[in-house]
């Protein structure tokens, strides 16, 4: 996959795209992409997705905190898992919110990006306000070139899969339902930094885990089974997300993991952990050697989910 920012890069060629903000690339993302692969293939053209680095609403609300399922880097590396030939990163600006459907179709795509054939998802709309339908953008596709067809809808079951339904997935802490739907387990990275040493002392020494990008949705409270990538080796780990309510430790929520059979000083690392599954969820216990019993069977059933 070419990543594309320059579009000066796309003079002469003919492109069959679609558009859209693809976070999570998950498994409807996936469907329209093979899609679009299968249309540019008949064609004879390349294939290309239409990006944003930044969600749109944040660029037209200051104050706008996405929940994002991935940084901009994991979600080009997803797109590039699916195999089109280029990415097209447009910065998404306040002057390219005001555009009409129309505008965007005639200057944008036809003319600057060379658009042949443009393939809308399903229930997709854009331009200023989404005040116009997939009939009108393939009245505005006729006037200047581009082929505007409809994706088939997918759905997953009985449910639709989105982006927005893997958030409350994860927030409810079914991070293997959520796993389903993405293809790839949920993960997050970030460093490793100096915590309050508590689970040293108990027997279980934890990394804990400052999250690079700060707007990814962090799962529900609780105890998870994860992979763990340090140093470009992979390990079993044991996930707490939460505040320690047994150690009193207030509201704060901390990240920090057992990293399964590991010794050695890894302050200021880069750590990545992949969700697998939930154990448990949080629990105040009345001393703190009912916690070290409870956090010993947690590390067994760790163990065995990860050894399956």
């Amino acid at each position: 996959m070419i990543v594309v920012r320059d579009t000066e890069r796309l003079k002469g060629k003919r492109l069959v795209a679609t558009i859209g903000f693809f976070d999570g690339v998950h498994l409807g993302h996936r469907f329209l992409i093979h899609e679009l692969k299968q249309v540019a293939e008949a064609a004879g053209l390349p294939s290309a997705v239409i990006t944003f680095p930044e969600h749109p609403r944040a660029v037209l609300h200051a104050d706008y905190q996405p929940k994002l399922l991935n940084s901009f880097e994991e979600k080009l590396k997803h797109l590039a898992s699916t195999g089109i030939d280029y990415c097209i990163v447009l910065d998404f600006t306040l002057e390219l919110s005001r555009l009409t459907a129309k505008e965007f179709i005639t200057t944008i795509l036809a003319d600057r990006l060379h658009v042949d054939t443009l393939l809308i998802g399903y229930d997709h709309r854009f331009g200023h306000n989404r005040e116009d339908g997939f009939e009108q953008y393939v009245t505005y596709g006729e006037a200047c070139g581009i082929r505007v067809i409809k994706a088939s809808q997918y759905s997953e079951g009985e449910a639709a899969v989105s982006s927005s339904e893997i958030r409350r997935l994860l927030s409810e802490c079914r991070v293997e339902e959520a796993d389903h739907l993405l293809t790839y387990p949920y993960g997050l990275k970030g460093s490793i930094v100096s915590g309050y040493k508590v689970g040293r002392k108990l027997g279980f020494p934890t990394a804990n885990i400052q999250v690079d990008e700060p707007f990814k949705i962090i799962p529900g409270i609780g105890v998870y089974a994860v992979r763990v990538y340090l140093n470009g080796q992979r390990y079993k780990g044991m996930l707490y997300i939460g505040n320690r309510p047994t150690l009193d430790n207030g509201d704060n929520i901390t990240l920090e993991v057992n990293i399964l059979n590991f010794t050695g000083d890894i302050y200021n690392n880069e750590i990545t952990v992949a969700f697998i599954q939930h154990v448990r969820g949080d629990i105040k216990f009345n001393t703190l050697d009912q916690l070290i019993e409870q956090l010993k069977k947690d590390r067994e059933t760790v163990d065995k989910i990860l050894t399956e």
